[in-house]
């Protein structure tokens, strides 16, 4: 009789561990599902402004993908101006998604938001890049910097699906 009561004891408890950590995947799986409208193989150009008018302009290829059970968004970044390999993260515990972009200067962790079908990162208190999609429904980022109380765009990536 006792070794049946702790029996169901057990059960219950590892029942209860495995709905929990059902959960907690479903939640993280959740947050970053919101991202897959970024995944694919992107190709197009990348542009930078300066007062409103455009600077330069380069190609750009970038590759998105999920890692590690969909836990982690990888972007590989490649254009004549710039080389980054970028990873998004949620953070559970913080409720908050990680933008930690890679360059051959080293390595940040920016905190991000999903807002309005829009991933927002949040660079500096006068830095901000935002994804999402075009109008068109490609790919497209884009940074703003905070110049006198406006948000004016320094750089703008037009992306369109490769495959």
């Amino acid at each position: 009789m006792n070794c049946r009561r702790i029996s169901r004891v057990l059960f219950l408890a590892t029942f209860n561990m495995l709905a929990f950590s059902t959960f907690c995947q479903s939640v993280k799986q959740e947050k970053m599902a919101q991202l897959s409208f970024m995944v694919g193989e992107w190709i197009g150009t990348s542009k930078t402004y300066e007062n409103g008018k455009m600077t330069n302009e380069v190609s750009a290829y970038e590759k998105i993908s999920y890692d590690l059970d969909s836990n982690i968004l990888v972007i590989e970044l490649n254009s004549e101006s710039l080389q980054l390999h970028t990873i998004i993260y949620y953070d559970e515990k913080e409720g908050s998604y990680f933008y930690f972009p890679f360059s051959k200067k080293g390595v940040r962790k920016i905190p991000a938001r999903f807002e309005d079908e829009h991933l927002n990162v949040e660079s500096s208190e006068s830095r901000r890049y935002i994804f999402g999609k075009s109008s068109n429904g490609n790919f497209q980022e884009y940074g703003e910097q905070l110049i006198d109380g406006k948000w004016v765009k320094y750089f703008q990536d037009d992306f369109k699906n490769n495959q």
